[in-house]
This record gives C-alpha cells, sequence and structure tokens, in this order.
C-alpha cells in the first residue's frame, strides 16, 4: 500500500543506516514478528503505519479534506474516542480468544 505503482517501493531508515525497498519479484514474506524485542515490533508498527498513512493520504487532496474538516478539533477528538474504544474492544477480544484456547474450544498450531 505506497503512494508509487510497486506496493513494495520505498526507503526506510533503521540504526543510522538508510535502506531503499522494491519488490523484485512476487515474492511472499512473513515478518518473524514472534522473535521481535520491543524496539523492534515498535519500529514495525511505526512502518506499517506509515505505509497506511500514505496510502490514505493518497487518496484524495489533502488541502480538500483539511478545508472540509475545518479548524475544530472535533475530527481529532472523535478519532481518538473511536481509536480508544476500539484499543479496549480489542483487548477483550484477546482475552476473549486466549480464554477460548485455554478452555480447548479452539485449536493453536503453534510455528516453530
Amino acid at each position: 500500500m505506497q503512494s508509487a505503482s510497486d506496493i513494495f517501493l520505498r526507503w526506510t531508515q533503521n540504526r543510522g543506516d538508510h535502506f531503499y525497498v522494491r519488490q523484485l519479484w512476487d515474492g511472499k514474506i512473513k515478518p518473524a514478528v514472534q522473535i521481535y524485542d520491543e524496539d523492534w515490533m515498535l519500529q514495525y508498527a511505526d512502518a506499517c503505519g506509515c505505509a497506511l498513512a500514505r496510502a490514505h493520504a493518497k487518496s484524495a487532496d489533502p488541502a480538500m479534506i483539511s478545508d472540509y474538516l475545518g479548524s475544530s478539533d472535533t475530527f481529532d477528538r472523535a478519532v481518538a474516542d473511536f481509536a480508544v474504544v476500539y484499543a479496549d474492544q480489542n483487548e477483550a477480544d484477546h482475552t476473549a480468544f486466549l480464554k477460548a484456547i485455554r478452555a480447548g474450544r479452539i485449536e493453536v498450531y503453534q510455528e516453530q
């Protein structure tokens, strides 16, 4: 989900090194998030958020959206309130999911 035609076309920076990322073949990758420490997970979440924000920012004219929303913080507060409610629901769902696993209602396969 990039603003460029190549969905894997991006540059990034990690620990001071700069990287240019691009898809050269239709390879499928899966980040090994289960081994990420907190720092790497935060960097991964940041990269995902940036990709999503950039893709959405290119879907319309930012000036037009800004004019439409106006100068009040009503939209900002609504999005923030939604985010908190969504996060709470996500936590509740995850708790129920783990409870179902422990009770044997859901079978789990863990990759090595």
